[in-house]
């Protein structure tokens, strides 16, 4: 009787080592006898201890924070630029058995690739076109985990971090360009003015009534100021008579 209820225990103990519950987000890389067996999951698996060994996967999107990298730009500048990386298993099989840790493979090719392609850029691209760094980032990193099961769905680099100097330099830049944008709005302001100025001359040789109308309009709005000075309006035509007629020219 002994015997039997050590047999009875033993059995229930093996059946519940054998019973795993894989997550919906989780698979299992099934090994048998040391051999790939099949990927398992999700639900209620067996896993036959002694015969039988699983690797459990996830298939979440892993987050993986890329430390500063210390970056020599193309044109010789030095530069701390941190980024992060999204990307997550497609195929749970490559992922165990082509590399022996895909999350660490995956960080440090993440590190060595984000030094030589900054490397490769202009410190006025790499503050300015992050957008194509970012995508030229992705599509170098999935290349390469592509083997391992590994999509890479988006790169972002993070901040970078300027010298004291090399951000005295570029402030001064920003102010000199900011400068030269207004002093070129002024310019072209005045030159419209100008423009306006000497279409409404020539309207106004063109009317002569046009010009007595103005002089009335300037005669009220100066009236309408606060002021001691009384201003008699004479008619211009009383001047015409001192006018000193060109001579003529000999034929």
């Amino acid at each position: 009787m002994d015997i039997f209820l050590v047999i009875l225990i033993l059995l229930a103990l093996l059946f519940f080592s054998a019973v795993k519950i894989l997550r919906e987000y989780e698979r299992g890389v099934i090994f048998l006898l040391g051999k790939f067996w099949k990927v398992k999951g999700p639900g209620l698996i067996i896993v036959i201890p002694g015969i039988q060994a699983m690797v459990k996967v996830s298939l979440r999107t892993v987050v993986l924070d890329v430390p500063s990298q210390d970056i020599i730009t193309k044109d010789n500048v030095t530069v701390k630029v941190n980024a992060v990386v999204y990307f997550r298993v497609l195929d749970p099989k490559k992922a165990i058995i082509e590399v022996e840790d895909f999350l660490y493979a995956t960080s440090q090719l993440s590190q060595t690739t984000l030094r030589s392609i900054l490397g490769q850029s202009q410190l006025d691209d790499l503050l300015s076109r992050r957008e194509e760094i970012n995508s030229q980032l992705q599509q170098v990193i999935d290349q390469q985990t592509e083997p391992w099961g590994v999509k890479v769905a988006n790169v972002e680099v993070k901040n970078v971090d300027l010298p004291q100097e090399m951000q005295r330099a570029l402030a001064k830049q920003a102010e000199a360009e900011r400068e030269r944008r207004a002093k070129v709005i002024n310019a072209l302001g005045e030159f419209e003015a100008a423009e306006k100025l000497s279409e409404a001359a020539d309207l106004i040789g063109a009317h002569p009534p046009a010009l007595q109308l103005r002089f009335l309009q300037t005669l009220v709005d100066m009236s309408t100021e606060r002021s001691t000075t009384t201003f008699v309006p004479i008619p211009m035509d009383l001047f015409s008579q001192f006018q000193i007629s060109k001579p003529k020219k000999d034929e």
